[in-house]
């Protein structure tokens, strides 16, 4: 079984997101990491591989040359292999373009299971796995709390303020899961010099036949047109409450319309 897994570079989140004269953000103005929610759909390939699943994972990503430090530490988490698509055409890619470079890259390796985290930690959108499943012709099984694999199946388990629901779908697929899925490993030393070793494969928009024209800023069907600095936070009104404490606090309310 061929299981890949989209892993995304972002923004520590310590750190205010900084932006470029374009409205992008500036990813190296600031320390990156790997997306804490893609952890969980590293955590879930390894499992099933665990399981018995006799599975190849292969973790794959978009973004500049420093995002190989990304598909390190997930080979560091185990796994055998990454595929990293670098090429400065991509710069600006909205959610559509990103999901179309995806799934070329999937198509070209092969697989039996895309698995993806529920969103990324500085986009929030989590609307790439169900347009990756669209380009790639497959079911998307997505925002699972629970995934199994048993022969051609993939299922699971999806739980919102409503219901719990129970999904499958045949394979092969595309799945998302959840930060409720399971805590991620740590990588070990070993892995960690283990990772130094893995097969990290470099691709460009060329390789997988996509035309420029087709993603990066100009292709995006959203731009930003400004962005303001967040204002430093002021000292908040203080009332001394003189027996008409509630009432004042009531006419404050009404007037910013929160009642």
């Amino acid at each position: 079984m061929k299981i890949l897994v989209c892993v995304k570079q972002v923004p520590t989140a310590a750190e205010e997101p900084r932006f470029t004269a374009d409205g992008t953000i500036d990813r190296g103005a600031s320390d990156s990491q790997l997306s804490e929610l893609d952890e969980y759909a590293i955590e879930q390939a390894l499992k099933i591989a665990e399981s018995g699943a006799d599975a190849e994972i292969t973790y794959l990503t978009v973004g500049p040359d420093s995002a190989k430090d990304t598909l390190r530490k997930a080979l560091a988490m185990g796994g055998h292999s990454a595929i990293h698509i670098a090429d400065d055409a991509v710069q600006g890619s909205d959610a559509p373009a990103t999901a179309l470079i995806l799934a070329k890259a999937v198509d070209r390796h092969g697989f039996d299971l895309v698995m993806c985290g529920m969103a990324s930690t500085d986009g929030a959108m989590g609307a790439v796995p169900v347009m990756l499943a669209e380009h790639l012709g497959v079911p998307a099984v997505t925002y699972l709390d629970e995934i199994r694999v048993e022969g051609t199946k993939v299922s699971g388990r999806r739980e919102n303020e409503n219901a719990t629901l129970h999904l499958e779908a045949e394979l092969p697929a595309v799945v998302s899961v959840t930060d409720r899925s399971g805590e991620a490993r740590y990588p070990s030393f070993k892995g960690i010099m283990a990772a130094k070793k893995k097969p990290l494969e470099s691709l460009s928009l060329a390789d997988l036949g996509i035309d420029p024209a087709q993603v990066g800023l100009p292709a995006a069907r959203s731009a930003v047109d400004s962005v303001t600095k967040r204002p430093p936070r002021t000292q908040g009104e203080i009332v001394t409450d003189e027996g008409d404490g509630g009432k004042r606090l009531a006419e404050f309310l009404t007037a910013k319309k929160f009642i």
